[in-house]
């Protein structure tokens, strides 16, 4: 990983990315899959590369802010644990 996060890396590490108008306190979670399809699975995916290209799908507007949440399910500790996620983000 360079400078950040990929979408490839975000969907191997089972990551989800909210994105939250700040306007209408609308919440919907990224389609990693579609945006890795759409941009490639090298794209950048840190907030400051998303943001700019983001607006709320109820409102419009385009104070968005992005929240990354890790698998905290009980077979990622697992995996984690047992070094299976070793070399990835």
């Amino acid at each position: 990983m360079g400078s950040g996060w990929t979408f490839q890396e975000l969907i191997g590490a089972r990551m989800v990315v909210t994105a939250n108008c700040y306007d209408c306190h609308h919440r919907h979670d990224l389609d990693l899959a579609g945006l890795r399809d759409r941009f490639g699975p090298d794209a950048p995916a840190m907030e400051w590369d998303l943001k700019p290209k983001l607006k709320c799908s109820r409102c419009g507007g385009n104070k968005v802010g992005l929240i990354y949440t890790p698998d905290t399910s009980p077979s990622a500790y697992r995996e984690a644990k047992d070094g299976a996620l070793e070399g990835r983000p």
